[in-house]
């Protein structure tokens, strides 16, 4: 199976993508991680506002096949939650790297590369 990979994301060991624009960053899961999952049927996510650290479970999904952990890939402060999904979640299914989005940090500085996977990294660890 070929998955959808965004060449302007970096991507985490644990199949989470980010998506860096001046001190913001989004994240969400990659579409192999989606897949994995299965039919996801719930989403809790941090409360805005909130810290999460680089490394530490921000969120749970919840999928027909198992309940899963998502690990922040940087340490930043919650801006924004994506509603769309809490009342919707099978979006992250179809459309993991736009409407399906998680969270967005406010961050301290640019996002050190060399920790995360480019998208040629992440498509090589996937096949």
């Amino acid at each position: 199976m070929k998955f959808d990979i965004k060449t302007d994301r970096l991507y985490t060991e644990s199949h989470e993508w980010i998506h860096q624009e001046d001190s913001n960053v989004t994240v969400g899961i990659t579409d192999f991680a989606q897949d994995e999952l299965g039919d996801i049927v719930f989403l809790e996510l941090p409360e805005l506002g909130v810290t999460v650290d680089d490394g530490e479970a921000f969120a749970v999904i919840e999928s027909i096949k198992a309940v899963s952990d998502i690990y922040a890939p940087v340490t930043g402060t919650v801006t924004a939650v994506n509603d769309m999904i809490q009342d919707t979640p099978e979006i992250v299914n179809s459309d993991p790297y736009e409407q399906g989005w998680l969270i967005s940090l406010d961050i301290d500085g640019d996002v050190d590369q060399d920790e995360f996977l480019s998208p040629d990294d992440h498509r090589e660890k996937i096949k």
